[in-house]
Order: C-alpha cells, then sequence, then structure tokens
C-alpha cells in the first residue's frame, strides 16, 4: 500500500513508499534552527541523533521520500528511517567501502570507476607504507578496496586505502584471481549487516574469499572456478529467494 501524503512515518515502516510522499515525525522529534539536522526536543530524554538515510530528504517537520520502496527504520540511537529499494546506481558517499576499477594513471593519481556518474581519484600515497621511493605496483584494470574521504555533489569523489592510523584495514588491490559482479544496493546492505544468515550459510558451503563494496559489486573467490561460480549463482538469486528457498538450495548443493 502506498503512503499517504502527510502520512505517519512510524506507522508506514515495512510498507511501500513513493517518491513525493510526505511523513511526518513524532512529537519529540525536532529540527534544529539551522535545519541541518534533526533531534530530540529538550523536553526528552537525549537519545542521540536521528539520521535521515537513502531515499529520504529532510522537509520541514518531516521526511520526504525520494526513492520508490519499502520504508525502514531503526529505533536505537536517535533512530534513523530510510527506503530500502532495489536501486542498482550508485551515488558516493563519504565513509562507504567500495570496489573500485583503475581506469588510468594521471601523474600521481589513479582515475577509479566506482559505478557512480564520475570517476573517483587515489593517490598513489593512500596505501600503508606508500612513500614517493616506494610506490604501491597498481595497473589499469586492477580492483582497488577502498574508503571515500570525500564525496559531494560539489567535489571529485576521493578515496583511500588507509584508515585514521595509516593501516590498510583490509583495504588495498584486491587479488587478481576471483569473480567480480554487481547486484542491487538493497542486496549489499542486507550482506553487510551483522551476522548475516545468507554469508553463515554460504560458509558453510565452501570455503571462499569475499569482498562486499556498498557501491553494488562483489568481488568473491573459492577454491575451485566451480564452486566460486556456484557462490555467485547463489548471492545473486538469495535476492529474490525466501529464506527457506535458499535453505533448500544450499541443502541439494551441500548433499544433504
Amino acid at each position: 500500500m502506498a503512503a499517504e501524503r502527510g502520512a505517519a512515518a512510524e506507522a508506514l515502516v515495512g510498507q511501500v513508499v513513493l517518491p513525493g510522499d510526505l511523513l511526518l515525525l513524532p512529537a519529540h522529534y525536532d529540527e534544529d534552527a539551522e535545519g541541518e539536522r534533526l533531534r530530540l526536543s529538550a523536553g526528552a530524554a537525549p537519545q542521540g541523533r536521528l539520521l535521515c538515510g537513502p531515499g529520504l530528504r529532510r522537509s520541514g517537520a518531516g521526511l520526504l521520500v525520494t526513492k520508490c520502496g519499502l520504508l525502514r527504520h531503526r529505533p536505537a540511537g536517535g533512530g534513523a528511517f530510510w527506503v530500502d529499494s532495489q536501486q542498482k546506481r550508485y551515488v558516493p558517499v563519504k565513509g562507504d567501502h567500495v570496489i573500485g576499477i583503475v581506469t588510468a594513471k594521471a601523474g600521481d593519481v589513479f582515475r577509479l570507476d566506482v559505478g557512480g556518474s564520475e570517476p573517483a581519484s587515489l593517490s598513489y600515497l593512500a596505501f600503508e607504507g606508500a612513500t614517493k621511493r616506494n610506490r604501491p605496483n597498481v595497473q589499469v584494470g586492477d580492483l582497488i578496496y577502498g574508503q571515500f574521504v570525500v564525496a559531494n555533489k560539489d567535489m571529485e569523489p576521493e578515496m583511500v586505502c588507509i584508515d585514521s592510523s595509516g593501516k590498510s584495514s583490509g583495504m588495498g588491490i584486491i587479488g587478481q584471481d576471483g569473480f567480480l559482479f554487481k547486484v542491487s544496493l538493497g542486496l549489499i546492505r542486507k550482506l553487510l549487516a551483522p551476522k548475516c544468515e545468507i554469508i553463515q550459510e554460504l560458509s558453510q558451503l565452501y570455503p571462499f574469499e569475499l569482498v562486499l563494496g556498498m557501491n553494488g559489486r562483489i568481488w568473491v573467490k573459492a577454491k575451485t572456478v566451480q564452486q566460486t561460480l556456484i557462490i555467485v549463482n547463489i548471492l545473486e538469486a538469495c535476492e529474490y529467494m525466501t529464506a527457506e528457498q535458499r535453505k533448500q538450495a544450499l541443502a541439494k548443493l551441500s548433499g544433504n
């Protein structure tokens, strides 16, 4: 059922909302003077900042829907609302970990295709242990797992492969072997959830390596090409299967 204009946000959680729908927030949420964030009013116990996630935009005392999908809500902290959609086009967000494909070298900077409207830049110094003498061996066509440190509408996206302490923390060049494929952003968020059942069930089937990018890209590598392709097919199909259907498919593959 589509949301009615001006409907209460909490009443529509789990239902389909459409672009242009206005979601009204409960009375204990209040917008500050600058209009930059939504927070709890002074009369309520401070619980943190209300987050406005993908598919929503702040509008006066409520939230304006910008994408079609299911409305989701997380009450922890200050709370968070977002729209869970089947979108495949990625818009860079600061802090997101993504998989990029090196498309060009331009002086001291690499250009990466991250699935957005423009390429991202990556400095050769943005790797653990990299110096002017010790440059990383990055070639055109390589896969890079990194994090956005700059991502807004007015500037070119910029990536790094180190954290705040200068450590790689698993980021960097991804191995030459393996298989890269693309899924919807909604499936990526589901796979990145803590204790994801899909990942746990697959790990009991075959040992494999997996890299998940918030831009909808997945890199996977198992012991053999056949096992790798089986895992790829399951990950692509699980978006449209119920939990019971997925368990039946895995049971057939494992021989149980």
